[in-house]
């Protein structure tokens, strides 16, 4: 897997130097083992990267409303602190969730970079 949002590509610059962009990872959890690739390629690329909680529970109705309230918010306020997200889209899949997570992102003026590329449509 290729991922072009690496340190110095789409990385911030100050005085000079690249700074490194703080990344919020997006996506199904049914494809939990690419998002985790993704991530571990965003950091050894120079970024920070926030990826979602993976969950240990046995599927979502282990969680209270409650719980996953709460999941659902922190993931959001990860979207709030980051420069872009990385939308890990395998097969141009992107559920409702991640859309939401999109459309969020888009309303605070951050970047959004999808594993598969899509330009700038949401589907």
């Amino acid at each position: 897997m290729l991922i072009q949002a690496g340190y110095g590509e789409v990385s911030r610059r100050q005085e000079g130097r690249p700074v490194m962009k703080i990344i919020t990872i997006c996506g199904s959890l049914k494809y939990e083992k690419e998002m985790m690739a993704a991530a571990e390629e965003l950091e050894l690329s120079g970024n920070c990267v926030l990826s979602p909680i993976y969950p240990v529970r046995a599927g979502k109705e282990a969680y209270t409303a409650e719980e996953l309230d709460i999941l659902g918010r922190m993931h959001k306020e990860k979207i709030r602190l980051s420069d872009a997200v990385y939308v890990v889209n395998v097969d141009n899949y992107i559920g409702s969730s991640t859309r939401s997570e999109i459309e969020f992102a888009q309303s605070l003026q951050k970047e959004v970079l999808y594993l598969v590329e899509r330009g700038n449509q949401i589907r």
